[in-house]
């Protein structure tokens, strides 16, 4: 027999062994399984350790005005000490309440993407290979849209160069928090704030969307905050084996012993019985296909055990690590309307 020196291999074959300790079993309500299993991703994730500011300190740092929707450009304090950037996008001449859709740009150079507004050198071919101006889709499907600096990209950590993720991410880890805790943490307040200071937000109709790590951020704050209606992440439901855990990924995805308890497929049965819209790209090369339908498979145990089988959906386009805006969004108007 071979001698392994490789200690990624014991890895790999230890996360292909794994059977998730959480994963439901239908032998109790499933309500009561979600009340348990949310509060141990919470403890998993470092959630539970993260305080709000007493104090939010929102901001409209700038109002502008365009043909279809006015720019409010926000700034608040999530918890003591750390700002959270974003832009609102209110369409015009809309009565009433308006449904709101929070987008997530992936592991870029920041939300600008989201805003489709290219600033540094080769921001123009990311946004057009990929449809990821998600705010400028979101306003013309007739939705606000609220565009979130996550953590580590663009003006909270990032640079021209790309995010920075890495150090941030590592030295959270050193008091127990992660950040994707952070970043669902940010999401959730990030509601409460927009719902509170603009009465036009219909806070009964709120949806999350993104790709890539913005998908990543998507599936973990639909499967903690439950005023969230609609999560639509594409590019980023698949299982640990297959994805991240099989080759290199930024240290801003990783959970410390997440895979003992659940997959990628049992944080979908978190989001259950709310609208989910898995995206995929059929030849993604970090996302590959078998890890999705595996993926999807899991999420329908707990769809079906929720009585709503047909509350969750899979777009999956032809090509690769991308959003699918033309088969997505009419998806997501029969799901979220």
């Amino acid at each position: 027999m071979e001698m392994n020196k490789n200690p990624l291999v014991i890895h790999h074959e230890a996360l292909k062994a794994l059977k998730p300790a959480m994963r439901y079993d239908g032998s109790r309500p499933l309500s009561d399984w979600q009340k348990e299993a949310r509060a141990r991703l919470s403890a998993l994730m470092g959630l539970d350790k993260i305080t709000p500011a007493a104090d939010d300190r929102f901001t409209v740092e700038e109002t502008a005005e365009f043909d279809t929707f006015t720019d409010y450009r926000i700034s608040f304090q999530s918890e003591e000490g750390y700002f959270v950037a974003c832009n609102l996008w209110v369409p015009k001449g809309k009565e009433g309440k308006i449904p709101m859709v929070i987008c997530l740009q992936g592991h870029s150079k920041g939300r600008h993407i989201s805003l489709g507004r290219p600033i540094y050198p080769g921001d123009e071919a990311t946004i057009a290979g990929g449809d990821r101006d998600f705010a400028v889709q979101i306003v013309r499907e007739g939705y606000c849209a609220l565009a979130i600096e996550q953590r580590g990209f663009g003006e909270c950590g990032g640079n021209e160069k790309g995010p920075a993720c890495i150090v941030p991410t590592m030295t959270a880890l050193l008091y127990g928090r992660t950040t994707i805790a952070e970043r669902v943490f940010d999401i959730s307040r990030a509601i409460d704030v927009i719902t509170k200071n603009f009465p036009a937000v219909d806070a009964d109709a709120i949806a999350c969307m993104g790709n890539s790590g913005g998908g990543t951020a998507t599936i973990y704050a639909a499967a903690m905050e439950e005023r969230i209606k609609v999560a639509m992440p594409s590019c980023s439901l698949c299982t640990y084996k297959d994805s991240i855990g099989a080759m290199h990924h930024c240290t801003c995805n990783y959970i410390p012993g997440v895979a003992l308890d659940f997959d990628m497929g049992d944080l979908c049965g978190l989001i259950a019985p709310r609208k989910l819209i898995a995206v995929s790209g059929a030849t993604d090369a970090i996302f590959p296909h078998d890890g999705v339908a595996e993926s999807i498979d899991v999420a329908g145990i707990y769809y079906k055990a929720a009585g709503v089988p047909d509350n969750y959906t899979w777009i999956e386009g032809p090509e690769g690590h991308r959003f699918y805006a033309e088969p997505s969004w009419p998806v997501f108007h029969k799901f979220f309307d």
